[in-house]
């Protein structure tokens, strides 16, 4: 343990940021404007829609993303949601390419078992944000084309990007724990989440 014996220090904001990767084209420092959208995300594994905010700026002709930041009604996801976009804003800014962080976050999957939505097995919360985040991507053109493989490219981001195409309205026989009473009794139908336990009320629907 380092014992401080001076109490006249300052602790100042690191201005300067080592890249991440070998590519020295990395934020040093944040600009006082950038550019943002905001999504609204509707989980199954959380009890109220977060809304993301991803940033970004142009550097040497290009759109890069900066930052990004989770807000939720639900105050006790506050530190899990800080820690998740503190991590990945450090990404957005050290690497040159930071389309990777999509398949990590992919891959968690969520111990109590996912859901179905719009077609497609969700595996978890993170998996989630990373279809918001590959959605952000796309839309600010920050993928490079060797990037878009048909298996990076999500049924749900493309659906959010043609809107004309109605996603089909499915039943799923899968469970998953319910927010409210905490038992593997939510099942999804015709679009919105349902418990079926007799003694909790809890339903959620996307639209």
């Amino acid at each position: 343990m380092i014992r401080i014996k001076d109490q006249n220090f300052e602790i100042k904001e690191l201005k300067h940021e080592e890249p991440l990767d070998n590519i020295t084209d990395h934020i040093l420092e944040r600009p006082d404007v950038v550019n943002a959208k905001v999504y609204r995300l509707r989980s199954g594994f959380v009890k109220h829609s977060v809304y993301i905010t991803l940033g970004y700026i142009t550097q040497n002709g290009k759109n890069r993303p900066i930052e990004i930041f989770i807000n939720s009604k639900d105050l006790t996801k506050n530190a899990e949601y800080a820690v998740l976009t503190r991590l990945i804003s450090a990404i957005f800014r050290k690497s040159a390419n930071p389309v990777f962080i999509l398949e990590e976050l992919s891959s968690i999957h969520d111990p109590n078992g996912g859901y179905h939505k719009n077609g497609k097995y969700i595996h978890s919360f993170y998996s989630e944000i990373a279809d918001v985040i590959e959605r952000f991507f796309r839309e600010i053109g920050c993928m490079n084309e060797e990037d878009e493989e048909p298996d990076l490219i999500m049924p749900e981001v493309n659906r959010a990007l043609n809107p004309d195409s109605e996603p089909k309205t499915e039943t799923n026989s899968e469970y998953f724990i319910c927010p409210e009473c905490n038992q593997k009794s939510v099942k999804m139908e015709n679009g919105c989440l349902t418990c079926v336990n007799p003694e909790c009320t809890y339903s959620k629907c996307d639209h």
